[in-house]
């Protein structure tokens, strides 16, 4: 996170302009980074459930890629409410309640009794959890400079990585509590896990702060430079694009960003659910998948802090977007064609996690330069939310490819298909998206002084 004031000090702020966003970074996206890693974890965690329940509950392959899917159907269904309520009701008190749903649902997901229970209770888990990733996109431009906000898109996004690198021994261990009364390891792997986010729900509202004008823990002239800078930026996006609600929906680069976003995703839940089977399958017990499933994550957090770092300092931000979905089309490629290899396919799973990361904590930059006001919050759901089908899509494409053919080789060469054709969308249109952004980065608002708001 420190690489906050590295970034701004590129980008024309002052010491003392500095030091409060590096203020506001750390009293914000460690709490939300937090939120998100438990998220994550409520979201794929059965991924490593499923190495015991699939058999306990004699859920298919391509049973277990539908109903674990149908997750994002549930997303898909309520993310752009979610949002506008959210705009309404207030960051603090909405967040809260989105913590607190999925936790007690995720919880709750423990007592299936198979394939069409635990389809259900993926879908309430989509209800559940639906706007808090946007949300955070959309409090963050409440936060955040547009110049600064790839960096703490990106410190909010290694709670994929975290979530996984500690997520999977975790999980994989509670396996091992198999019999403990009388419930399944797999049970209690879904207890254990979903009631952290009930908890931080309640510490949400206390945590976190609407917006700028209504921090304490700021000083009267850091709000007032702090709002003033956002204020501009708003306005200079609203004199460009429209911000009314109705316009995001009909906005061709809010089109153009979602049907990327829907690419990618098949490919990095579909591989985030798929990979401790495709571990498994090199005859590795439970608990080993567990941590070798966290080494590409630990390979791709520290990646995309350095990916995000260098698309904030300079360049067209496209290029880094499309370079990471492209490495990650390539490595999985070659993971298809490794499947008799241990150790090439964990190296290429590596290459993918990078890639997928690296493309993750760019991205969303991108949209934010062009969307404010209520389009803002409508366009970002509508783009997760559109993007989050392809979480569908995903593991259902490589259940049924795998059932089909009994291997996992054409089922990740078909979902590196989607990668690169995310990356080739977003290169043949990034210059004419940032370029109607207002700046050839994508990175627009005027940055004001702080003196003068003082």
């Amino acid at each position: 996170m420190a690489s906050v004031a590295a970034a701004s000090a590129q980008q024309g702020f002052t010491p003392e302009e500095e030091k409060i966003l590096s203020k506001v970074l750390w009293r914000i996206v460690p709490f939300l980074l937090l939120c998100y890693i438990v998220a994550y974890l409520d979201r794929v965690n059965v991924g490593i459930a499923s190495l015991t329940m699939n058999g306990d509950l004699g859920i298919s392959p391509s049973a277990f890629g539908w109903s674990a899917g149908l997750f994002f159907f549930g997303y898909f269904l309520a993310e752009v409410p979610s949002n506008l309520a959210l705009q309404a009701i207030g960051a603090r008190k909405w967040i809260a309640r989105i913590l607190i749903t999925w936790g007690l649902i995720s919880a709750a997901t423990a007592f299936v009794v198979g394939p069409a229970s635990f389809g259900v209770m993926r879908f309430l888990l989509g209800l559940g959890e639906a706007g808090f990733t946007p949300g955070v996109f959309l409090y963050f431009t409440y936060w955040f400079p547009a110049r600064v906000r790839g960096t703490a898109t990106a410190a909010f996004l290694l709670g994929i990585p975290i979530a996984n690198i500690i997520g999977a021994p975790i999980s994989s261990s509670l396996l091992t509590l198999d019999g403990l009364g009388g419930l399944h390891g797999w049970q209690w792997l879904l207890i254990i896990e979903g009631l952290p986010a009930t908890l931080l729900g309640f510490a949400c509202l206390f945590a976190l702060t609407d917006k700028p004008e209504q921090a304490s823990w700021l000083s009267p002239a850091e709000r007032t430079w702090l709002a003033g800078v956002l204020a501009s930026e708003r306005e200079a996006i609203a004199a460009r694009h429209s911000s009314r609600l109705k316009d995001a929906f009909l906005n061709w680069r809010v089109l153009v960003c979602a049907a990327v976003n829907f690419c990618a995703i098949i490919g990095s839940v579909g591989l985030g659910l798929w990979m401790p089977q495709i571990i498994k399958g090199f005859g590795f017990g439970v608990v080993a998948v567990g941590f070798i499933a966290a080494i590409p994550y630990i390979c791709g957090a520290i990646t995309m802090m350095l990916w995000a770092r260098l698309s904030d300092n300079g360049g067209e931000r496209s290029w880094f977007v499309a370079s990471g979905l492209l490495v990650g089309a390539a490595s999985l490629i070659v993971c298809g064609y490794a499947t008799s290899s241990a150790l090439v396919s964990i190296v290429a799973l590596c290459g993918a996690v990078i890639g997928i990361m690296c493309y993750q904590s760019t991205f969303w930059p991108i949209p934010s330069s062009f969307l404010t006001g209520s389009a803002a919050a409508g366009g970002l759901a509508m783009i997760v939310s559109i993007g989050n089908l392809g979480g569908f899509v995903g593991p259902y494409l490589i259940g049924v490819i795998k059932q089909a053919t009994d291997s996992f080789s054409w089922a990740l060469i078909s979902v590196a298909a989607f990668l690169a054709l995310a990356g080739i969308l977003i290169r043949l249109v990034g210059a004419s998206l940032q370029r109607q952004a207002g700046t050839a980065d994508g990175r627009a608002g005027a940055i004001a002084p702080l003196s003068k708001g003082i």
